[in-house]
């Protein structure tokens, strides 16, 4: 992880760090645990009101974070152990169902620093036009002025007016919107991102390979079987928001229109399209990579667009022993050059209960992420948390595993668009703000999934 300079914002520490410490004190402090010394935290409350977190102290939280596991691993010891003699594990379970909410706290929290602290601030603009052009679009945010806007509009990016009304958003904004997806949609995070300027994106796919020989010097080449191609198209769809704010609001010189607006937007995107990337059915949105058929057969009998999967044995379940061994046997599944790359998708309730699990030698195969910058891991792979990721029932598919930057791609058309309605639902004024977005898996080979079913 880079920061900033040697300090991060107060900004960044009263958002982020005494957030993640109060819930982390609070749960220690309810379970016996002493995880967090009260003169650390009294002394790091001072740092953060004054603007003076140093990365020390952020290591301090990692370790607190590696305290927790310790802990976490002993109460869950401790419940193998009263199971294995018949007791009740009631109060174990509660232990560890607390203890799984400090280290999530923590590592949240961390992560949303690590991301402020990584975001580079807007420099001055540069081309003149652009700058006329972003001047007119708040003026026309906060007034409805849109007089030469039109004419600025084609000035600086060389678009024109939409047919159905409407203006785009000057590009800082459209990529303030974009990077704060990418903060928020986990998805988008590790999948393979495209920017196009058409909704008529097409990719080849390499499916079966070019053939090779092995020749001498003067031997004869004969002729190679030539290689097989698919071409893949994203499932595009058009994907909207409409904040609202009072007249009065816009009128107010220290509102900031354009913030309220991207700050809205992202967040409504973001949930929307991170559903979509994962089981979105392709009809007006992406095609989640969930959405596409599946079979319990290895990559070299499969037809191409159909994912592997590897069943539990169990119904809505895991193995009642050595329920790791699914999970080798998942990652063993991907091709050696695509487990480089390769991480795990699942939801937060599958998390907790991946904590709890140990290899044949008794060892943990869930490692915190004890280094800033670095995420938590299982079985030596990177962990992204997606909530969309199914709830664990039967047959369902909860839990991925593969390289999603060769496996899924999504493809975002340039240029976010909006139209300023002040008459639907007065007093307020509506931003009807719009953006096609588009999905698709591209190597059905790079992502493997886990079913739960006998």
């Amino acid at each position: 992880m880079q920061f900033i300079g040697k300090h991060l914002s107060r900004k960044h520490l009263t958002v982020g760090l005494l957030v993640a410490v109060a819930l982390a004190s609070a749960a220690g402090n309810a379970l016996g645990l002493g995880l967090m010394d009260p003169a650390w935290l009294a002394g790091l409350g001072a740092l953060a009101m004054a603007g003076e977190l140093e990365i020390k102290d952020i290591t301090k939280l990692l370790t607190e974070q590696g305290k927790a596991f310790e802990e976490f691993k002993k109460a869950n010891d401790d419940r193998l152990q009263a199971k294995a003699d018949g007791k009740a594990v009631g109060d174990f379970e509660a232990k560890l169902g607390k203890l799984n909410e400090v280290m999530d706290a923590i590592k949240e929290q961390v992560k949303e620093i690590e991301k402020k602290a990584g975001r580079p601030g807007t420099g001055g603009d540069v081309d003149p036009a652009r700058a006329e052009h972003k001047q007119a679009f708040k003026q026309f945010l906060r007034k409805g002025d849109d007089s030469n806007l039109a004419a600025l509009q084609a000035k600086a990016y060389n678009i024109t007016t939409d047919a159905d009304g409407g203006y785009a958003v000057p590009e800082e904004l459209d990529r303030e919107i974009l990077g704060q997806l990418v903060d928020v949609s986990p998805i988008r995070e590790i999948a393979n991102v495209r920017t196009v300027s058409t909704s008529d994106y097409k990719k080849l796919v390499n499916i079966r390979g070019t053939a090779s020989g092995w020749v001498d010097e003067d031997d004869a080449r004969n002729a190679t079987a030539g290689s097989s191609m698919a071409q893949v198209t994203p499932f595009m769809g058009e994907l909207y928001a409409y904040p609202q704010a009072t007249q009065q609001m816009l009128d107010d010189v220290f509102f900031n229109a354009e913030q309220f607006i991207t700050d809205e937007c992202a967040t409504e995107f973001a949930r929307a399209e991170g559903a979509a990337f994962v089981t979105g059915d392709g009809v007006k949105k992406p095609k989640g990579f969930l959405a596409y058929a599946t079979a319990a057969m290895a990559d070299s009998s499969r037809a191409f667009g159909t994912l592997e999967h590897l069943v539990t044995g169990v119904a809505g379940g895991w193995a009642a022993s050595n329920p790791s061994d699914i999970l080798i046997a998942l990652t063993l599944k991907l091709k050696a050059g695509m487990r480089a790359n390769a991480r795990w998708v699942m939801n937060k309730g599958l998390l907790g209960e991946v904590r709890t699990f140990k290899n044949l030698e008794g060892d943990y195969i869930w490692r915190p992420g004890l280094e800033a910058g670095q995420p938590d891991r299982l079985l030596g792979y990177a962990i992204t948390e997606a909530e969309d990721m199914p709830v664990k029932a039967a047959s369902s598919l909860s839990l991925a595993f593969g390289d999603f930057k060769r496996g899924y791609t999504i493809v975002d058309r340039i240029g976010t668009r909006i139209l300023r309605d002040p008459y639907t639902n007065k007093p307020y004024v509506g931003f009807y703000v719009t953006k096609r977005v588009g999905g698709m898996v591209v190597d059905s080979q790079a992502i493997k999934l886990l079913k739960f079913s006998a």
